[in-house]
């Protein structure tokens, strides 16, 4: 199970705004998990890692 804290480790150091294509760029090599759950996160641009947590656990 995904946490929000493993969401934020996973997008530390990413820059903003950025597109969904860009955070999943940066997650990769990460954990399998965290991948899964971004990938179901819309396809917009997003202003912070908080909204990028809203929008996988909302």
């Amino acid at each position: 199970m995904v946490s929000p804290i493993d969401i934020q480790k996973a997008l530390k150091g990413m820059d903003y705004p950025a597109t969904k294509e860009q955070i999943l760029e940066h997650a990769k090599g990460g954990d399998k998990d965290v991948l899964d759950a971004l990938q179901k996160i819309d396809d917009r641009e997003y202003e912070g890692p908080s909204g990028v947590s809203a929008a996988v656990f909302n």
